[in-house]
């Protein structure tokens, strides 16, 4: 049997009690979006189109289509949301598509089903679901989504930061209200007034920056 199977069994889903990291109102959490490019963004912005290329998309079929579901990919430090976003090229591109960094704290407690402990074993799966092939991942989340429907994303570890938590919002997520009003930090990536938080992060990764 594989350590990962190409799609989980449902049966089993469904009899298992999930493990649920929640988020606290008021919680930190970090992502990297762009404001150009062929799909520029805002930085409190759910994707809907999908699924993408992304791991943990839950979007129905292919090709990508507007969708009700939704995915806010984010993180629970900066460095992890460096290390994920450009983590193809190990190139921090500051300029490219336009992107920003955002901080901002929940707004609400936010029940996270966590895969960063036993559960995926448990569930008929392994820690490969963060290393291993995209669309079996994509697959497990679609499971969880309809399995789990009190959780509103996934808390997983980073396998390019040291297993630092990351996070898939979801649109329950979104309509329960996540996001703040405002965020508490905002800064272009060109912004010179970071330009030593990005070199400090690169050398931790090993990254360069551009």
């Amino acid at each position: 049997m594989p350590k990962v199977p190409r799609t989980p069994e449902i049966t089993r889903l469904d009899a298992l009690k999930p493990d649920v990291h929640t988020l606290p109102t008021g919680a930190p959490v970090w992502r990297i979006y762009f404001r150009a490019g062929r799909h520029p963004t805002r930085w409190d912005h759910f994707r809907h189109a999908g699924p993408t290329a992304a791991r943990f998309d839950h979007h129905l079929g292919q090709p990508a289509t507007y969708q009700d579901g939704a995915v806010l990919y984010a993180a629970c430090d900066p460095a992890t949301c460096f290390a994920e976003v450009f983590q193809h090229t190990r190139v921090i591109n500051r300029w490219h598509k336009e992107p920003w960094l955002v901080g901002f704290d929940t707004a609400v407690p936010l029940p996270l089903l966590d895969l960063t402990g036993s559960f995926t074993t448990r569930a008929g799966a392994s820690m490969g679901l963060m290393t291993g092939a995209r669309s079996t991942a994509r697959n497990w989340a679609r499971g969880f989504y309809d399995s789990y429907p009190a959780t509103v994303g996934l808390r997983y570890p980073s396998s390019m930061h040291a297993n630092r938590p990351a996070m898939v919002l979801t649109d329950r997520a979104e309509a329960a209200g996540a996001t703040p009003g405002h965020p508490r930090f905002h800064r272009a990536l060109g912004d010179p007034a970071i330009l030593s938080l990005l070199k400090n992060i690169a050398r931790t990764l090993g990254y360069a920056v551009s």
